[in-house]
This record gives C-alpha cells, structure tokens and sequence, in this order.
C-alpha cells in the first residue's frame, strides 16, 4: 500500500528556501561555503592519501582515521554542492527522488560518523589502557570489523528511515525552510500523517547518540586515572597518545555536540533559523575542520606531509 503512495509523490517537488532570508549575502555565502568545502576535499582526501602513501601510518589509527576523513568527505559532498547551487541560482526546486536520495545519504554517512568516532574511541582505550595487548587486539581482522560496522548500520538506520518516508504522500510542490532535505524539514510537507515516520526517526536518533556517546564515555572514563600519572610516567609515548585523544575529543565534541543542540534546546519562533544556521556546522564546517585538527597536532601527519613535499619539490 505504501508503495503506491510513494509513486503519487514520485512527481513532487520540493524548493529549498535555504538562506534565502539573506538576499544580500547570496554572493559572500557562496564564496565562503565555496571555500570551506575546497578544504574539506583537500583537506580530507589529502588526509587519506598520505596515509596511503607513507609507511609510518599504515597503524590501525591512521586506518580508522582515513575512514574518518572519507565519510566526512561524502557527508560534505552530499549536502554542499546542493547549498551552494541554491545561492546562486534562482530555480531553488529539488525533485522528490533527488530529496530523498539526499537525505538517504547524509543520514547514513551521520549515522556512520558518530559510530566511527565510538570506534576511534575504543582504539585509545586500547592503546592506552591495554599496552600489551593491542597488537593481538587490534588485529586486521577487528579493524576491519569495526570500520565495516558503523558504515552497515548507518546504511540500515537510513533505509529504514526512507522507507518511512516513502509511505507519506507529498502533493504538488512544497517549501522546505532548510538548505538540506533533513527528516523532520521532510515529514512537515507531507500530505499524509507522519507519526509512525518522526516516532522511528526519534527512536533512531535517541538510540545512535545515547549508543555512541556510552561507547564514548566508557572507553575515555578509564583515561582519568592515567591521565594523572602520565606526568610522572616520562616519555613522549604518553604524551602522543593524549594528544590524540586530545584531538578526537575536539572532534567528538563538534559533532555530538551541535547534534545536542539542536534538538534538545527548546524550541522558539526563530528555531528554524537556529537549526538551520547549526545545521551548517555539523554538515558543512565540522568535516573540513577534523582533518585540521587530526593534522596540526599529530607530528606523525605533519612530518609525512612534509617528506611528500620534499619529494615532490625534488622530482618536480
């Protein structure tokens, strides 16, 4: 029956309204999400390659983190050409298969970002609390393990999702307040009741963050400890794998962070605006920034980077 209901909507058309309350900022916008995105390709592919490329960082944390930097990469690259196109272009529409495909995309590489984060998070744990045994725990096997499960559920989370969405019915062209095709943004044009739909994505959402967040907190809980002895300790290994952790708990807060925000502060007359502008972090700034900050305070990285320039500099 659903099924037949999505082919009435296959015809629909959505406008992104975008950041179109601004029209004179449409130029500057364009050029500074321009930018940001050039960096979060750079940055973020770049990432992986020299990974690839140097020796010194085929470690199972430079594996994970490369993992990191290609879903970063797709989750900008699902959400941002979109944007950008909308604030240059005055045809705003974006086609019912197109809107769903969209959001199809990002909730799945969302969905994958979080428990990839988790993942990062228990390497440390291992790392650092359990010395002696990280080479037989964090066998290829495992990491390949871990890195293929944050990307299967975020695939299941989003088909379950779309296939809620497909059961609505959406009728002749609708106003999205957004400048992405997000769950709820979706369900608020739809011509059909969308309870069951927002009912599953809260239960989806409440279950990926509180999963991850205990993930999280679990493995870094037993850092506090150490984290007092490692003065005493001496030796730069201790020191390097904080930074690291230093690193990922910037990164974890972003991202969890703004997730918070904006769906646990209350909501007011200007909430779209405010989900609207906070959903530009998460979506848009916070995947050019992990590369920034996994780079600039990993001397490992800088120090690849810096042999790579040599290289080219004297074969060029």
């Amino acid at each position: 029956m659903w099924f037949a209901e999505g082919n009435q909507s296959a015809g629909a058309t959505f406008t992104l309204l975008g950041f179109s309350e601004y029209p004179n900022l449409q130029v500057p916008l364009f050029l500074v999400f321009l930018t940001i995105y050039a960096v979060t390709v750079v940055g973020n592919l770049g990432m992986i390659a020299i990974i690839r490329i140097s020796p010194k960082l085929h470690t199972p944390m430079y594996f994970f983190l490369s993992h990191l930097s290609f879903v970063d990469f797709c989750y900008s690259t699902t959400v941002t050409p979109k944007l950008l196109e909308n604030l240059v272009m005055e045809d705003r529409t974006i086609s019912f298969t197109g809107c769903i495909m969209q959001f199809f995309s990002a909730c799945m590489f969302a969905v994958a970002e979080a428990f990839m984060l988790a993942v990062m998070a228990y390497h440390q744990f291992v790392a650092i609390c359990k010395p002696l045994l990280y080479p037989v725990v964090m066998s290829p096997k495992l990491c390949a393990s871990l890195v293929a499960s944050p990307y299967t559920w975020g695939v299941v989370c989003s088909l379950t999702l779309t296939c809620s969405l497909l059961a609505l019915s959406f009728c002749g062209s609708s106003i999205i307040n957004n400048f992405l095709c997000e769950h709820s943004v979706i369900v608020s044009v739809s011509c059909s009741d969308p309870f069951i739909s927002q009912v599953l994505c809260f239960a989806i959402a409440i279950f990926n963050e509180v999963g991850s967040l205990a993930i999280i907190l679990t493995t870094y809980f037993p850092f506090l400890p150490l984290s007092e002895k490692c003065p005493l300790l001496g030796g730069g290994g201790c020191q390097k794998a904080f930074s690291t952790c230093a690193a990922h708990l910037i990164a974890i807060t972003m991202f969890h962070g703004t997730i918070l925000f904006i769906y646990c502060v209350p909501r007011s007359k200007n909430s779209w605006l405010m989900v609207k502008e906070s959903s530009v972090f998460y979506t848009v700034v916070s995947p050019m920034l992990n590369p920034l900050i996994y780079s600039l305070r990993n001397k490992d990285v800088k120090e690849s980077v810096r042999k790579l320039l040599n290289h080219l500099i004297q074969f060029g």
